[in-house]
């Protein structure tokens, strides 16, 4: 009996914690069955992506018109600051840090430049920048279009109205436009008709455009330019020949 009794205090005691030590943390398992200690702590050098409030996946090298952060390969580089403000050249390392620093990335916006010119920006507000200034640059090219009426030489007044007006709609948008009569066969010999009918064109737009090429034939047709004037004035209404 008394050699159970020890038995039972030696395993006791085992089981104690020593003196000293606080309570033991509970240990999880891994997926495997075993057990994982503490996660070692993360170490290494700072992320060269787009930086800002939200975790976001920087966009691919190879998709982007500049080099940000330590794409920067060069050894200095003059800095400008969000605001526009001339920090001068300095280290590309230490531009770097200065931007992580402000929370914002440094881009290099003048790569031709000695040194090269970089701004210290947040770089998905300087993306949304730059793509907004394309759109702009794509629909002013758009703008300078040439659009297009054409008439047959014997054309109606209700077909007349309702191309002057598409071409009055053309122009208070910003675009020129070339009107076209078309002949066939021997319908050339009439193209005095065309004539008159191209000059009560001109005259029909004269409130919201100028003549940019005046009337000449082309090959069998004749044709004018009108080019927008007075941009930005409200096109009045055309009268159609029956509300006269």
């Amino acid at each position: 009996m008394e050699h159970t009794s020890s038995n039972k205090g030696a395993g006791e005691s085992q089981n104690r914690p020593t003196q000293g030590s606080g309570p033991s943390r509970p240990q999880s398992s891994s997926p495997s069955g075993g057990f994982r200690g503490p996660r070692p702590p993360m170490s290494g050098p700072r992320p060269s992506g787009p930086r800002g409030p939200r975790d976001r996946e920087p966009m691919p090298e190879k998709q982007r018109k500049n080099r940000i952060n330590e794409e920067i390969r060069v050894p200095e580089v003059r800095v400008v600051d969000e605001e526009g403000v001339m920090l001068g050249v300095m280290q590309t390392r230490e531009a770097i840090e200065l931007a992580y620093e402000r929370e914002k990335d440094l881009v290099e916006i003048a790569q031709q430049a000695v040194p090269p010119v970089c701004k210290i920006i947040d770089y998905g507000k300087f993306a949304y920048e730059q793509q907004k200034r394309e759109k702009l640059a794509k629909k002013a090219q758009h703008h300078a279009q040439l659009k297009e009426v054409r008439f047959k030489w014997r054309t109606d007044t209700h077909d007349f109205d309702f191309k002057t007006r598409h071409a009055r709609e053309f122009l208070g948008e910003g675009h020129k436009v070339k009107a076209t009569v078309m002949f066939k066969g021997r319908e050339i010999m009439h193209q005095e008709i065309g004539l008159a009918l191209l000059e009560r064109f001109v005259t029909a737009l004269e409130d919201c455009s100028r003549i940019d090429q005046p009337i000449h034939p082309e090959g069998r047709t004749l044709s004018v330019i009108l080019a927008p004037d007075k941009v930005g004035k409200k096109p009045k209404k055309e009268k159609s020949s029956d509300e006269e």
